[in-house]
């Protein structure tokens, strides 16, 4: 602010972080997080207008391969996404999306169903794309085995981070992702319509024969500004920005990511084991039958972040409220969810022993 006041524009070049260069000064705390380059990782835009343009590269339809496969469910955004680009490419969305359930009585996929599908339509399949966390359930994909298949099949693989970055620990690279995208006003704690990112693996960053779509901030810096015909992208992931950097919420958004920086998302994630552990404990001490709820929320460590989704069997919304009065800020999904996160960067074991006085009381 003190730049902007002192320099205006002039702050482009002469900030303390000069603006042209700011979407750099994000990128080794967001390659440690998921696991990845910083030629690999950039900040810029929200999620959904990030899925749309990593679709434009990577979903590339053709007459005998068009089809997308992701779970059922999905967040809105991915739904949306989806459901348009098919159209945008003349394709019935009841054809091309392939939408997987879990079996009969039970919550959550299975990481040898989704290969089988996989399998089963390679033939036709052009994109997998999950929501590495699923936001409902809290289910955490297995992403390495789920890339591996869609390649085998002769498929892109990407996946929505919006519910794993900062939750859960993440190797991108190594797990031979083609792309993803994520938010930040989540576990990053960047703020609401915060900034957003993108990886795209360096297979196919510095492939500039990928479709994609141009904007100034992807041209190749060093001639940016002479204004000329003829779009240059830079190279990595860099060359897919559109615009300039908004640098006032990737102010916000670098703050939070200095706190993670020291932290360490492995520190985090051990802290997460234990602390999602112990409500899961204390949760089922008081319905250890089942009888008022249930945990969607896989009970392997490996395959959850922090996230728990209880599954209210009668007077969901009412148990709801009483603990949101109470003072819990937990999240009410339709029709009968309320998902709690004991995010390790700053809840408390005691924090989660009061939250299950509250909730026992809530029930009771």
């Amino acid at each position: 602010m003190e730049d902007w006041a002192a320099l205006g524009v002039e702050g482009h070049i002469h900030a303390k972080r000069p603006w042209l260069y700011y979407h750099r000064f994000s990128k080794k705390a967001l390659a440690r997080l998921v696991g990845a380059k910083t030629s690999e990782v950039v900040s810029m835009n929200q999620l959904t207008v990030n899925l749309h343009l990593m679709l434009v590269s990577f979903y590339k339809p053709t007459k005998t391969r068009y089809k997308i496969i992701t779970e059922a469910g999905a967040f809105s955004s991915d739904q949306y996404a989806l459901e348009s680009q098919l159209k945008f490419h003349n394709i019935d969305p009841a054809i091309g999306l392939i939408e997987l359930k879990p079996k009969a009585g039970e919550f959550t996929l299975r990481t040898e169903d989704i290969l089988k599908a996989i399998d089963d339509n390679k033939d036709e399949l052009a994109l997998v794309l999950f929501g590495a966390v699923q936001y409902y359930t809290g289910q955490f994909f297995n992403i390495k085995e789920i890339a591996k298949a869609a390649h085998q099949a002769g498929a892109y693989a990407g996946f929505d981070l919006a519910h794993a970055m900062g939750n859960v620990p993440l190797q991108l690279h190594s797990d031979n992702v083609d792309f993803a995208i994520w938010c930040s006003y989540k576990y990053l704690n960047s703020g609401p319509g915060g900034m957003a990112g993108v990886f795209i693996h360096e297979k196919h960053a510095i492939n500039f024969e990928l479709p994609r779509f141009a904007g100034w901030w992807g041209h190749d810096e060093v001639n940016r500004f002479k204004m000329q015909k003829g779009f240059v992208p830079m190279k990595g992931v860099d060359g897919w920005q559109l615009s300039n950097y908004p640098v006032l919420s990737g102010a916000t958004h670098l703050a939070s990511l200095e706190l993670f920086e020291k932290a360490g998302i492995k520190n985090l994630r051990k802290k997460s084991i234990l602390l999602t552990g112990f409500l899961e404990y204390l949760l089922k001490s008081i319905d250890n039958h089942s009888q008022h709820f249930t945990i969607l929320t896989p009970g392997v460590v490996g395959e959850r972040g922090c996230q728990l989704s209880i599954l209210m069997k009668k007077d969901g919304k009412k148990v709801f409220n009483k603990i949101t009065k109470a003072g819990v800020i937990a999240d009410w999904r339709e029709p009968n969810v309320i998902r709690v996160a004991p995010v390790p960067m700053y809840n408390t074991y005691e924090e989660v022993f009061r939250f299950y006085e509250i909730f026992k009381r809530a029930l009771n």
